[in-house]
Formats: structure tokens, C-alpha cells, sequence
């Protein structure tokens, strides 16, 4: 049998009105990042927008988190000069 696909919202309006809220800040100029510097990116407010609405308890689906890259990790080997002075 084929499964039930879950019909209803993934965002609530509450996250809706967040986001809304978020963007016209950023049109005004008002909306900052963290680190306290303007918001620019579209992109940006809309994460901003949803981060409040987590923080306010509004239904959102939780971060994507992307797979990280096994970063190779090479040994540098460093070495060491030997300072023996022969007098």
C-alpha cells in the first residue's frame, strides 16, 4: 500500500507573520544580524524571520543540516631544526 502523504501546513501562520515581519524590517532598513550589522540579503531576513518564530513556539520544521565533509586531514609535518653547535 502506498503511504498517506501528511496533508496541512509546514509553516503555521504564526511563522508566516514572523517572516512578513521580518522582511518589511529589512525594507525599512531596521532588521540586523547577531552581530548587530544590516540585514541585506533577502535570504537572510527570511532566516531571521523563522529563527523568531522558533523562538516564539510557532510550528516550523526544524534546520536542514547539511552532511559535513570528512575534511582530510593532512599531517604537516614541521621540522624541527636541531640547533647542536659543535665548538
Amino acid at each position: 500500500m502506498a503511504e498517506k502523504k501528511s496533508s496541512g501546513r509546514k509553516y503555521s501562520k504564526k511563522a508566516g507573520k514572523s517572516v512578513e515581519s521580518a522582511m518589511r524590517r529589512k525594507k525599512k532598513g531596521t532588521l540586523r544580524s547577531g552581530s548587530g550589522k544590516k540585514v541585506t540579503s533577502r535570504k537572510q531576513a527570511i532566516a531571521i524571520g523563522l529563527s523568531e518564530a522558533r523562538e516564539k513556539g510557532a510550528k516550523v520544521p526544524k534546520k536542514k543540516t547539511t552532511a559535513k565533509k570528512k575534511s582530510s586531514s593532512k599531517k604537516s609535518s614541521s621540522k624541527k631544526k636541531s640547533s647542536s653547535k659543535k665548538s
